[in-house]
């Protein structure tokens, strides 16, 4: 069901949220989607079930902007990102029908839980990395066997969580994809194609039973269409280097802070 909501003076915020985010979700390539409903829920009120589909549809234009200029840009692994995207369908089709097994209670506790189970998991692929010698096993088979079921499994959690959640299995992606040991730059543009896979996929399913906040989605759009635009760029420009690790670090930590506040909130 889709519905306007009446307009409050709080929401003159939602764009430069939106821009903010959008900026750098589409940097980073997360798609917004995990920022959304904590910020729609804890700041604005909003009931969970309906901040969860709102942030599906405002996540859209993200995806649709960022992976364009990160595919313009070689900063996009089709291959990869179908393997991760067939498999996601799969999972956000499940989770929208769990959302609506949920209280709101349930599914923000829920959220805060599986944002700290993935934060740790991110912190430690990161740790791993660090101490794992360089394989001697270089054939195409063997790089082919090695992250084609890593990718469906990761896949299928970001679906997962993108139909239950609402929150473009942004975590699960990303730490997919630095579990495969994609380049950060080329992350950023993947995430955002798996994403979009995902978002339409759990979309159909909450058009059908939840509720879309079209006041919500336009206000937050406004600011993430820029943004979304201006990421991709932002980050063509910059050199990583031996910066990834921190980076993954911090978005991990950003992503346990969330959880902690979901929780205890």
């Amino acid at each position: 069901m889709v519905f306007y909501s009446a307009f409050e003076y709080s929401y003159l915020w939602l764009p430069l949220l939106g821009l903010v985010i959008g900026l750098l979700a589409s940097a980073i390539g997360g798609g917004g989607g995990f920022f959304f409903p904590p910020v729609l829920i804890l700041f604005f009120n909003v009931p969970a079930h309906i901040a969860i589909a709102t942030s599906l549809a405002a996540t859209l234009p993200i995806c649709i902007a960022g992976a364009a200029v990160h595919y313009r840009n070689g900063n996009l692994d089709l291959n990869k990102g179908l393997v991760f995207g067939i498999a996601g369908i799969l999972g956000a089709l499940g989770g929208a029908s769990v959302t609506g097994l949920l209280t709101p209670g349930q599914l923000k506790t829920t959220f805060g839980i599986y944002s700290l189970l993935l934060a740790v998991l991110i912190i430690m692929n990161e740790r791993k990395e660090k101490k794992k010698l360089e394989s001697k096993d270089n054939t195409l088979i063997s790089k082919v066997l090695k992250w084609i079921p890593r990718g469906s499994f990761y896949g299928f959690a970001g679906g997962a969580i993108t139909g239950t959640f609402g929150t473009s299995g942004t975590a699960p992606v990303l730490a997919g994809l630095f579990a495969i040991k994609i380049p950060l730059k080329m992350v950023a543009g993947t995430s955002l194609m798996i994403i979009f896979i995902n978002t339409v996929s759990a979309l159909a399913g909450h058009l059908v039973l939840g509720v879309i906040d079209l006041t919500l989605v336009w206000f937050l759009t406004a600011g993430t269409v820029a943004g979304s635009i201006a990421g991709p760029k932002l980050t063509s420009g910059i050199k990583f280097g031996d910066k990834e690790g921190f980076i993954k670090q911090t978005f991990a930590y950003i992503v346990l802070a969330f959880g902690l506040i979901m929780i205890f909130t």
